[in-house]
């Protein structure tokens, strides 16, 4: 799994945090989906001991989650 921690990815205009409109684009879902799954990510993340904020979720988590299952 990614290191939560490694922010170095990001470039100085990307936040460590995915929002849902950036989740609806890369997915290709509604906004609704969008936020549905950023929810189920915030909540395996706490379950985990991550603060998480709603709306939002770790980039880094977001792509390795996609990317893992796809695989």
């Amino acid at each position: 799994m990614t290191n939560l921690n490694n922010t170095t990815n990001c470039t100085s205009r990307q936040s460590i945090f995915i929002k849902a409109s950036e989740v609806c684009e890369v997915m290709e879902i509604s906004r609704a989906s969008a936020y549905r799954l950023i929810k189920q990510l915030n909540d395996e993340l706490a379950t985990k001991g991550y603060l998480v904020v709603n709306g939002k979720t770790n980039r880094d988590y977001f792509y390795d989650r996609i990317y893992r299952k796809a695989c």
